[in-house]
């Protein structure tokens, strides 16, 4: 089978192979905005939207016109591909899967694209990379390309807050790989604050917080670049240095998260080859409580004040990445042969997983189970694992699947064993400390 990977690298250009990048990625910026003007003028007036070659014969038209011969300097490859970017962007809206594109602005979305793997040679030995017009550029080589390169897509960052000034190079490569066979048991993971994911092995991950870790920094470094001074004006050189400092803390705080968040998912699609996880609306739960200035928040509460305690909430439930780390889990179990299967996230931590019973006093506390009616103890983020699997493999059967007949009589944590007539509860099983096994980044760290 062929997999498709990124491999992602900081560039080290010197001066004049930094200005060119800039120069190219205000090209492509400036294309894009010119296709998209165009666009845009077509559809409101009703006429029909010409196609990619369409714009294309207009990109020609721009490299030889006298006003923006400047364009001739750039490779034509990169400019059309922002011209691909158009019509994907439109496409995805008209699919329903995006909203209506917007202009790019400088500092934002500031990238350019080599399609054509002829034109890119790649020299891991020496560390460098031959680009179109630029030639050979240094990047700092962390692990080695595998397979043959596709395309090569060069950019200043994932966020605007977060670019420090560096370039990243990203390289698709595609290579034929042997049909993975899935190895482990089944295991549902429930997302958490207090736990950032509790397996319904027993086993849980202590959050990592990055964005607390450094908000005491993150906040002394904004309020020097905003103090009102004559010095702290907009564009003046101390406001620049501050807002770099800015930059840099939050780039440090996307990195952790990241490292964290592919550290964890790759731990449990190695040793898990059915992962069941709920669905959650990220969007819906960190949602505002102050509301807008028509529609306050609650108790007729003026807008642009929102509740505390929902606002530190909103904070930490952002801080963890939930969907990152479903979106890894997913690509990284279909690589080693797994699945992830999604399941309704309602009532998973008011379910009893022994009776069935489903009530809200149920949850004593945050973090504690008790039934009301056949009196099963358990800690409630572990419940929620245990009834994400139980709906988990419920939905392979709804589906007539013949998976879970490799399920029936799997040991799936220390509570619970597949059978064939569902999941039945084991006493459970402590260590002689009497504690759960909890897995740390230091942990990951050093594993």
């Amino acid at each position: 089978m062929q997999r498709l990977q990124a491999y992602r690298y900081e560039l080290r250009p010197d001066g004049r192979q930094e200005r060119q990048m800039r120069c190219f990625a205000g090209a492509c910026r400036f294309v894009y905005n010119q296709a998209l003007a165009l666009q845009k003028q077509r559809f409101e007036a009703g006429e029909k939207k010409p196609g990619y070659a369409g714009l294309c014969r207009l990109l020609t038209g721009w490299r030889h016109s006298a006003d923006t011969a400047w364009l001739a300097e750039v490779p034509v490859h990169p400019l059309q591909q922002a011209l691909k970017d158009v019509e994907r962007a439109y496409a995805n809206f008209f699919a329903g899967r995006a909203a209506l594109p917007r202009f790019r602005k400088k500092g934002r979305s500031d990238s350019f694209r080599y399609p054509d793997p002829k034109q890119i040679r790649l020299d891991q030995t020496n560390r460098r990379l031959f680009l179109p017009r630029l030639g050979w550029v240094r990047y700092r080589h962390s692990r080695d390309v595998l397979g043959a390169v596709k395309n090569v897509t060069v950019s200043t960052g994932d966020r605007p807050v977060a670019r420090t000034g560096k370039w990243y190079v990203s390289i698709q490569t595609e290579r034929e790989v042997e049909p993975p066979l899935p190895t482990g048991g089944a295991v549902g993971v429930d997302m958490g604050i207090a736990r950032f994911a509790t397996l319904s092995d027993g086993t849980f991950y202590a959050p990592r917080n990055s964005f607390r870790r450094h908000e005491c920094a993150l906040r002394k470094a904004q309020q020097a670049g905003c103090r009102g001074d004559s010095r702290s004006r907009p564009y003046f050189s101390h406001w620049k240095k501050a807002k770099a400092r800015v930059q840099k803390i939050h780039a440090r705080i996307a990195n952790v998260r990241r490292d964290f968040l592919h550290k964890v998912s790759t731990a449990i699609s190695k040793n898990h080859a059915f992962v069941c996880i709920e669905d959650l609306a990220v969007r819906n739960m960190s949602r505002s409580a102050a509301g807008a200035a028509d529609a306050p928040g609650r108790e007729g509460r003026p807008a642009g004040r929102p509740y505390k305690s929902k606002s530190g909430l909103n904070k930490s439930i952002l801080d963890q990445g939930w969907f990152e780390f479903r979106r890894q889990l997913d690509y990284k179990l279909a690589w080693n042969g797994g699945r992830l299967m999604v399941v309704p996230p309602q009532n998973t931590s008011r379910t009893c997983p022994r009776c069935g019973h489903v009530s809200a006093d149920n949850r004593q506390t945050q973090a504690r189970f008790r039934c009301v009616a056949c009196g099963f103890g358990e800690n409630a983020d572990m419940v929620g694992a245990i009834n994400i699997l139980s709906r988990g493999i419920q939905m392979l059967r709804d589906e007539g699947r013949d998976t879970i007949n490799a399920l029936i009589g799997m040991p799936v944590g220390n509570h619970l064993c597949v059978s064939p007539d569902g999941l039945w509860i084991e006493p459970h099983k402590r260590s002689e400390a009497g504690t759960r096994r909890s897995v740390s980044g230091a942990a990951l760290c050093r594993a």
